[in-house]
């Protein structure tokens, strides 16, 4: 799908102008550099402009349909309406970003999450429009769903779908006491939803998205468990022709980040394959990519595995204990090798985000749909066989049937030679 390549030369420049005004957080280790802070860009230049969206809707729906909606826009009244005045009450999450409010739309009465961006906090102009234009270009239903946004004077929100199950991170890193934690084939479903929303970033949009800030508090889950990739302020396009990498200002999130990133800002779509490692060994442990509350040798997720990558026999003990060992070995077996793959320290030594989507595949079914499987097969030979018996049945019918005709015949014709005999 070629996402990208509508907008003109003067929404670059655009862009491009306002780059200046980009507030970033810096990972621990990497070199900080600085930037000159521009004054806060005029709310007009933060709205992308109708004719891209017309070029983009008109691409995009001779491709799909006409399924594409473009964002709409939002008064700031109308969403502190939605929110009941942003009250605490429906405050639904916090990050650095700013505050997420769950609200319902006064005209529409449809259920929404507001982000509020935080004026002083580590996204800025760039990343709010950086993530308006990336979600208003991009439809996938493995990416979080942007309704509209609001750019009225110096505030800065964003609408999106609201998803009921709130992220990863609430129901594998924060469970409370009192709550079961989620089995092993929801957490393998999560991880292949994950996997397609990064591989319709990396395959399928054109020129290809890397994401940059993948991790569990990222990866939002409808009603029924399915992953949808969110926040998207920090996605940058990939490289094209015969560029292998795009240079970037290290950002993202520690313990997420992929190694030659870090050091180098060097920047590739192996880099999402080495964040979603974390994601997946997170999701096999149970444990935080950075968790300062454990033993010194035991903090960093991917630093404590490794010595395990090595011995396959000891594979099972990576497993979650809330898990309680429900759950196959050899699958358990196979998403340790994926994550071990997608950890590899050179870039070239991880597979592309196609093949763990393939990969995944097989372990994303459970025991459900395996019996669903085996159930359908049992229904399909019982139905051969009941036509295999219908058949053995007509076929038993008509020799029977020739019989009694042969037999009749028999006797008509030994009359008949009765009667000539006898002249």
């Amino acid at each position: 799908m070629s996402c990208f390549s509508c907008f003109s030369s003067q929404e670059k420049k655009a862009a491009r102008r306002i780059n200046s005004s980009r507030r970033n957080h810096t990972l621990p280790g990497a070199s900080p550099h600085k930037e000159a802070i521009a004054p806060q860009a005029r709310s007009d230049n933060l709205r992308p402009r109708p004719s891209a969206d017309a070029t983009y809707n008109r691409d995009a729906n001779k491709e799909s349909g006409g399924n594409n909606i473009a964002a709409q826009t939002f008064t700031f009244r109308e969403l502190a309406t939605a929110t009941k005045n942003f009250r605490q009450e429906c405050l639904i999450g916090e990050g650095g970003f700013g505050r997420v409010y769950k609200g319902k739309l006064e005209k529409t009465g449809q259920v929404v999450a507001v982000k509020q961006l935080d004026r002083n906090g580590l996204q800025g102009n760039k990343e709010f429009l950086v993530e308006v234009l990336m979600l208003s270009l991009l439809h996938d239903q493995n990416l979080v769903n942007l309704i509209g946004y609001c750019a009225d004077g110096d505030q800065r929100l964003l609408v999106y779908e609201y998803m009921p199950l709130g992220s990863l991170e609430d129901h594998l890193l924060d469970v409370e006491p009192n709550k079961k934690s989620i089995d092993w084939y929801i957490r393998m479903k999560i991880a292949l939803g994950a996997a397609k929303g990064l591989e319709y970033l990396h395959d399928k949009a054109n020129p290809p998205v890397i994401y940059r800030d993948l991790k569990s508090s990222n990866i939002l889950l409808d009603s029924e468990f399915n992953a949808k990739l969110s926040d998207f302020g920090l996605a940058k396009l990939g490289p094209v022709g015969d560029k292998t990498h795009v240079s970037s200002r290290v950002m993202g999130t520690y313990g997420y980040c992929a190694p030659e990133y870090q050091r180098t800002g060097q920047l590739t779509v192996k880099s999402d394959v080495y964040s979603f490692g974390v994601v997946l060994l997170e999701l096999i442990t149970g444990r935080r990519a950075i968790d300062t509350t454990r033993p010194t040798h035991e903090q960093q997720l991917v630093a404590w595995a490794q010595p395990v990558f090595k011995d396959p026999s000891k594979f099972s003990s990576l497993a979650d204990p809330h898990l309680r060992g429900n759950f196959p070995k050899r699958g358990l077996n196979q998403a340790v090798a994926i994550a071990a793959m997608c950890l590899q320290e050179e870039p070239a030594g991880r597979p592309l985000i196609s093949d763990v989507v393939s990969a995944l595949s097989f372990l994303g079914s459970g025991p459900t749909d395996t019996a669903t499987i085996n159930m359908s097969l049992n229904e399909e030979q019982n139905l051969i066989m009941d036509q295999e018996k219908d058949q053995t049945q007509i076929d038993r019918q008509r020799a029977v049937q020739e019989a009694i005709q042969w037999g009749s015949d028999s006797r008509h014709i030994q009359s008949h030679s009765a009667s000539v005999s006898s002249l």
